[in-house]
């Protein structure tokens, strides 16, 4: 039995995007509440390359995903007792992830659409 065929639609996919989207709000809201009272540092080459800035995002992805897996192997070993905070670096890391999945499709057709001008 096809998984992709059973039962899920566009609706189903825009549902499911839109419950993304609000996570991913959600999350930038509790982060700005968490880092309000922080000053942040201004960037230090403002004029810094796509490559550069490409990259650092990916090991700020990396890390929120390294972050959630240890605390998840933490809770498993009982040394994290709180099951929402495991829950929610969860999901923000899969959010992280998503995230990047569209940044990279965006990239990918924004480069082919540049081949097919080519000729």
């Amino acid at each position: 039995m096809n998984p992709i065929r059973s039962g899920f639609g566009p609706a189903d996919i825009m549902a499911l995007r839109q419950n993304v989207l609000a996570r991913s709000a959600a999350l930038q809201d509790v982060r700005a509440a968490s880092q309000g009272a922080q000053p942040q540092a201004p960037a230090a080459t403002p004029a810094a390359g796509f490559a550069d800035t490409l990259g650092n995002a990916l090991k700020q992805v990396n890390a929120v995903q390294q972050r959630s897996s240890d605390m998840q192997v933490a809770y498993e070993r009982g040394q994290v007792t709180d099951i929402a905070e495991v829950m929610l670096a969860r999901q923000e890391a899969g959010v992280a992830f998503e995230a990047t999945l569209q940044v990279r499709n965006k990239l990918l057709t924004a480069y082919q659409d540049i081949m097919r001008m080519g000729g």
